[in-house]
């Protein structure tokens, strides 16, 4: 009896083989990506990589691509945030791409973005060098845009952790302004411990200095007063030259703080020999620059020890310092302002009751 031949079993692709087939694809992907772009000059560095200003040669758009050693082990948590950031005032991610460095095989995550001209650092040297004080108007301007920045981020969780006025971008023809560098960001989770050594020192919330390792957005908050004193001082309101100092240079001015607001900054906190000095009024802070008494008010109730009293971003956009934002004439002689009041749902989700306070009557979105 002849044997019924055995039926051949289909072979199955070598899962290897595929790998490799997946792996040139990719890395063909990644250079199509990588060539698309001319780097045109170094507009930035430091400890994380570097930032390029860059040309599409496909649609001649100019981008900046910031470029970062990424650790295998490991997904950027950069990345992960900016991709998911959608808002007028905060820098965009157009796309992403690894590239292979020069040493055997180090790889690189490229960030492209939209390049914006001007940090907001060289506009205050700027004013600061010409012996020109900073124009109350664009005070209100870029103090409303960072704002609604930390508005739409409180609204999806994230802390920046190093608002400072070279990770804010502006653009002088139009005064857009855009928070960027989310390399010390992180989302907060209730409960979840935070390292207390971030942002940069000047910028620094005192509850950081205290140690603080369950913090909020509020020392964004705290950051933001910062930076908009120091436009119209034109030199860091804090100089801390160390952790300690820092607080020296904050006492100097809020006041030695009391144990009851020490608790409220790191409830762990057990040490509080500071020799009791009373505050120093913002008035007489700033007497030299003749600020309005809104300007006062406003830097007044973001300056404060404990977290929870710190205006937050939508009370602080409603701020009567920024009324005439909302006024229909409001603008600058022949130059373009962007859109104020496009608010996104993140941007109003956390106080909706805030919204009517912040949408001028006059205001109609348009669809």
């Amino acid at each position: 009896m002849l044997k019924k031949p055995q039926q051949q079993q289909p072979t199955k692709p070598s899962t290897r083989v595929a790998t490799l087939a997946n792996d040139e694809n990719q890395q063909q992907q990644r250079s199509e990506q990588a060539q698309k772009y001319a780097l045109n000059q170094i507009v930035g560095n430091g400890t994380f990589g570097m930032v390029y200003l860059a040309t599409n040669s496909v649609t001649g758009e100019k981008v900046a691509i910031k470029k970062v050693f990424q650790d295998k082990r490991y997904k950027n948590r950069e990345h992960l945030i900016i991709q998911e950031l959608n808002h007028p005032c905060v820098i965009k991610l157009k796309e992403a791409f690894f590239t292979q460095g020069d040493k055997g095989d180090d790889v690189y995550l490229n960030l492209v973005m939209d390049y914006i001209p001007d940090t907001l650092s060289k506009v205050v040297r700027y004013y600061r060098k010409a012996k020109q004080q900073f124009p109350n108007t664009l005070l209100k301007v870029y103090g409303y845009q960072m704002f609604r920045a930390l508005a739409y981020m409180e609204g999806i969780g994230i802390c920046h952790r190093d608002i400072k006025p070279q990770n804010i971008l502006v653009d002088p023809a139009t005064h857009v302004l855009k928070i960027c560098d989310f390399g010390s960001a992180k989302k907060l989770q209730k409960g979840e411990p935070n390292v207390a050594y971030i942002c940069s020192r000047y910028y620094r919330a005192p509850e950081l200095i205290y140690g603080a390792t369950e913090y909020s957005t509020a020392i964004d908050v705290w950051s933001i007063g910062c930076v908009i004193a120091e436009m119209l001082i034109g030199e860091p309101l804090f100089p801390g030259e160390s952790a300690t100092d820092q607080l020296v240079e904050i006492i100097k001015i809020l006041g030695t703080p009391t144990q009851e607001q020490v608790k409220m900054m790191n409830p762990q906190h057990k040490d509080f020999k500071f020799p009791l000095i009373k505050c120093h009024p913002w008035q007489k802070v700033f007497a030299k620059f003749k600020p309005d008494a809104l300007f006062i008010d406003l830097i007044s109730k973001l300056m404060v020890y404990p977290p929870k009293e710190r205006l937050r971003p939508l009370e602080a956009l409603a701020h009567p310092f920024f009324n005439d934002i909302r006024q229909a004439g409001f603008g600058i002689p022949n130059q373009t302002l962007p859109d104020f009041f496009d608010f996104t749902k993140e941007e109003l989700s956390i106080q909706p009751e805030i919204a009517p306070k912040i949408y001028p009557t006059w205001y109609q979105k348009k669809q």
